[in-house]
C-alpha cells in the first residue's frame, strides 16, 4: 500500500542477529528469524516464565529457523538452555506457526492459539498437493486475471503447508479479553480479523508492552485481502474496526512490538496513520473509477507504488478487492459481470 512515513520512536536499538537474543524490558527478550522472502524478517519474544520460557510466534519452517531456535535453546545458547513452557501464535501465517508443531513435539511445551487462527491453518495445510479448485480459478478470472496468470496460480497452488511443521493435534485456545499470568505479571490477549481470521496481539499493563503481531506494524501495513473462499467478505472493515479496538483497550505509551521492523512508540499515531491512509486509498480509487468502469487488476496503481509482477499478482489482487468490497458494501461503488464472467466496478 501508498502510504506516508511518520516519524516514530525506535528505542530498543538495532535487531538481534538470527540465534541471538536481547532483553528490552525486565524478562521479555528479542528474537528475529531470518524468513526467505523480500521481507526478510520476523521478530519473536521469549518472556521468562518460572523456570523456562514463554514464546511468542516461530518463524517459518526453514532450516535456518531450525538452526536458529538450536542455538538459543541448546546448552551455551542465548536463552540460557531454558525449555519453552508455553508457546503463544499471534495467528496462522507461516512466518508465525511455521515451527510450532517443531516446537511443541521437541520442547513439549503447550500451544496457544485463537480457534479461528489453528482451524483455518489446519484447513489450509491440508491443500497441499491439490489442484487449484474451479472456485479459485473463477475468482481470479473475475478480477480481470489473463491465461498466464491462471497458469501461475495453478502452478503455486497448495503452497500454504510448505513452510508449517504439522500442528499439534490438540492446543489450548485463546479468548479475546482472556488475561494470562506469564512470569509474574497478566497479559491481556486482544483479538482482531481483518489480515487473518483471528489475530490475537498480547497487552501487558504492568510492562506497558504490546505484543502486536501483524496487527500494527511501524513501517509497513499489513497485508489484508479478499480470498476466493468468501469472495464477499470484508477484511477491511474488520482490520479498521480492529485498529479502533486496540486504540480503546491498549495505552498510548505501551512499546509495541511488531513482527516485522523494530519496536517502536507511540502506538495511537501509529494507529491513525494507518487508518488515515486506507481513507486516503480508497479515495483514489473512487477518483479512478469517476473516469469510467474498471477492473480489479486495472486499479492497482491507486494502492501500490511498486510494479506488481506475477509472484504479487495474487496478493495485490486481494488487498484490492478487500478495497472494493468495502466500497460495495457501504454503497459507494457498484460491481457487474461481462459474458466473460470479469466484474467491471464503477461509482455507484
Amino acid at each position: 500500500m501508498k502510504f506516508e512515513r511518520i516519524p516514530l520512536d525506535y528505542p530498543c536499538g538495532p535487531a538481534p542477529e538470527p540465534g541471538a537474543s536481547r532483553e528490552i524490558a525486565p524478562g521479555v527478550h528479542w528474537l528475529r528469524m531470518p524468513l526467505p522472502l523480500s521481507l526478510d524478517h520476523i521478530n519473536l519474544w521469549a518472556v521468562e516464565d518460572g523456570d523456562g520460557w514463554a514464546l511468542f510466534d516461530t518463524g517459518m519452517h526453514t532450516p535456518a529457523s531450525l538452526d536458529a531456535w538450536r542455538a538459543l535453546l541448546g546448552p551455551g545458547g542465548a536463552l540460557g538452555g531454558r525449555r519453552p513452557t508455553r508457546l503463544f501464535v499471534t495467528h496462522m501465517h507461516p512466518d508465525h506457526v511455521g515451527l510450532a508443531g517443531w516446537l511443541t513435539r521437541e520442547y513439549g511445551c503447550e500451544l496457544r492459539m485463537t480457534f479461528g487462527e489453528y482451524m483455518n491453518c489446519r484447513v489450509l495445510a491440508a491443500d497441499s498437493g491439490r489442484e487449484a479448485p474451479p472456485e479459485g480459478i473463477r475468482f481470479y478470472r473475475r478480477a480481470g486475471w489473463d491465461d498466464a496468470a491462471i497458469a501461475h496460480y495453478r502452478a503455486r497452488f497448495g503452497g500454504f503447508g510448505k513452510f508449517i511443521w504439522p500442528l499439534p493435534e490438540s492446543y489450548r485456545r485463546l479468548r479475546d479479553g482472556e488475561r494470562i499470568r506469564i512470569g509474574g505479571h497478566d497479559w491481556r490477549v486482544v483479538v482482531g480479523s481483518g489480515h487473518s481470521p483471528e489475530h490475537a496481539s498480547f497487552h501487558c499493563p504492568d510492562l506497558r508492552l504490546l505484543v502486536a503481531g501483524d496487527q500494527v506494524l511501524p513501517r509497513i501495513s499489513p497485508n489484508v485481502s479478499v480470498f476466493p473462499t468468501e469472495p464477499e467478505a470484508d477484511p477491511l472493515g474488520q482490520w479498521l474496526e480492529s485498529l479502533a479496538k486496540v486504540r480503546r483497550e491498549v495505552p498510548d505509551d505501551v512499546l509495541v512490538l511488531p513482527a516485522h521492523n523494530e519496536p517502536f512508540q507511540p502506538l495511537h499515531a501509529r494507529l491513525a496513520h494507518l487508518e488515515r491512509g486506507h481513507q486516503r486509498a480508497l479515495e483514489r480509487l473512487q477518483e479512478l473509477l469517476a473516469e469510467g468502469p474498471k477492473r480489479a487488476i486495472d486499479l492497482f496503481g491507486a494502492l501500490f507504488a511498486r510494479r506488481i509482477d506475477q509472484d504479487l499478482l495474487a496478493l495485490a489482487t486481494g488487498e484490492c478487492l478487500a478495497n472494493l468490497n468495502y466500497l460495495v458494501q457501504r454503497g459507494r461503488v457498484a460491481a457487474s459481470e461481462d459474458a466473460q464472467g470479469v466484474a467491471w466496478y464503477r461509482l455507484a
